[in-house]
């Protein structure tokens, strides 16, 4: 099961709300989603995991969630994740299997189909859930906002976007795309429904750099359909890109990933 989408939660869909605590039923039921949150990862993600033998070291598994939440939406580096909670890269890679076999986590791959460029080679990583993210991910006066901030504005798309794809049963894989000179776009779609680029920005003004990764996938992907969500107020349209309001692009977020020919046959 996904968390909630915008779509289902409908006028109870608020931006920063779900930025802030997530999507899980639970987080809209309770007074206080932050204790609910801290609950939900101390008993699932560590007890639970200990209870069933999945690891027989919790304070290694606890050590190691916080290390995983700093890859969260970033290029996973294991040996760095395995040196910073102080366990081998062995071990690592088992917690992280761990957490994908629990649903609780994925590794996004880069998209490299006939590359054009030379692209970097290890995955994106997410926790399922911004709230879930935001309840493991260690905070500090040295811990920059804005990083968190954007990692969880990343995660609630790939949340939705995950959720949307499964639950309306859409021929898309998954990727992100980042050159080894970093172009870079956030979400790439891919499958027998089409190619779709999804780049994400908080800001509500949109300058011309917050398009080069964009228009160098274009370049090298004439064909795909791109995207920019953003924090601003109205669609715009430039270079082939849609740029849609951040809240309207994930309400409509299903009517945007149908391809025009599955969309002109449900008119029919």
């Amino acid at each position: 099961m996904h968390p909630l989408t915008a779509a289902e939660l409908g006028d109870d869909f608020t931006l920063n709300h779900s930025l802030s605590f997530g999507n899980l039923p639970a987080v809209f039921a309770d007074e206080r989603p932050s204790d609910f949150l801290k609950g939900y990862v101390h008993t699932y993600l560590r007890e639970e995991v200990l209870q069933e033998g999945l690891t027989r070291n919790l304070q290694a598994f606890a050590r190691f969630l916080e290390a995983a939440s700093f890859s969260q939406a970033s290029v996973l580096n294991i040996t760095e994740v395995a040196r910073e909670c102080g366990v081998n890269r062995k071990l690592a890679e088992g917690y992280f299997t761990i957490l994908e076999d629990l649903l609780l986590a994925t590794r996004v791959e880069v998209f490299s189909k006939h590359a054009a460029r030379r692209m970097v080679v290890h995955p994106k990583f997410f926790f399922f859930d911004t709230g879930v993210f935001r309840a493991i991910r260690p905070k500090g006066p040295l811990d920059r906002p804005e990083e968190i901030d954007g990692a969880a504005l990343e995660t609630l798309v790939f949340q939705e976007l995950s959720a949307v794809i499964d639950n309306n049963q859409m021929q898309y894989k998954l990727y992100f795309w980042r050159t080894s000179n970093g172009r870079e776009v956030d979400f790439v779609l891919y499958g027998d429904d089409g190619l779709i680029a999804v780049e994400v920005k908080r800001a509500g003004t949109i300058r011309r750099n917050d398009l080069k990764g964009l228009l160098a996938f274009a370049g090298d992907y004439p064909m795909a359909k791109l995207y920019l969500f953003y924090g601003g107020s109205r669609r715009q349209y430039e270079g082939g890109i849609e740029m849609i309001p951040l809240t309207e692009a994930l309400k409509k977020l299903a009517e945007l990933l149908t391809p025009e020919k599955k969309r002109d046959t449900s008119k029919n």
